[in-house]
């Protein structure tokens, strides 16, 4: 059975993300609307601006919709800003910043540096045969993970792929270089 997988297109890597999945099997769409997100098997948070994409949701009636659809157990992945927006607890955030939670973690936004200090790197991602190549992009990473968290790769001595349940989430951007694993395992767990 073919999933449908959402990928909110708000602002970020939509396209590099519908691609991904694509490639993977599954059927996905751009959501921009409640109608969009209510016809979701999962649902993928892109990289971008996770300020932005908070305040989007929020003029296009989406932030609550969201919130009550993770609660509800729907199955997310989120990349870079995706990561912040499901974090229970943001460090460094603009005052008022809001996210979608659901993710027992504390992140910390831009933790690697500006986007000058933006790198790529090999890594091992539990679950995942073989060193993903990981393109960190003015990147968080978590702080601190809940007892339901299990953390599936670190950088810098600092969690960088965790997943609790059905939600998942990278402080990097799989979807920026073709890497399509971390689609399937996201997929799989649909």
């Amino acid at each position: 059975m073919t999933r449908r997988v959402g990928v909110l297109a708000l602002q970020g890597d939509v396209r590099e993300h519908l691609a991904a999945l694509r490639e993977v099997g599954a059927d996905a769409f751009p959501v921009r609307r409640t109608t969009e997100l209510e016809s979701c098997d999962g649902l993928v948070l892109p990289g971008g601006e996770s300020t932005t994409m908070a305040k989007l949701a929020r003029t296009f009636a989406l932030l609550e919709p969201l919130r009550a659809r993770i609660k509800e157990g729907l199955p997310v992945f989120g990349t870079c800003a995706g990561m912040i927006l499901l974090a229970d607890h943001v460090v460094d955030g603009i005052e008022g910043q809001e996210t979608l939670g659901g993710l027992d973690i504390t992140v910390r936004r831009n933790a690697f540096g500006r986007q000058v200090d933006s790198f790529e790197t090999d890594l091992t991602v539990a679950g995942v045969e073989g060193q993903v190549h990981a393109v960190f992009i003015r990147a968080p990473w978590v702080e601190r993970a809940g007892a339901e968290v299990e953390v599936l790769a670190e950088a810098a001595g600092h969690p960088v792929a965790v997943r609790q349940g059905r939600l998942l989430a990278t402080s990097f951007h799989p979807e920026v270089n073709g890497e399509t694993r971390l689609h399937r395992l996201f997929v799989d767990l649909l």
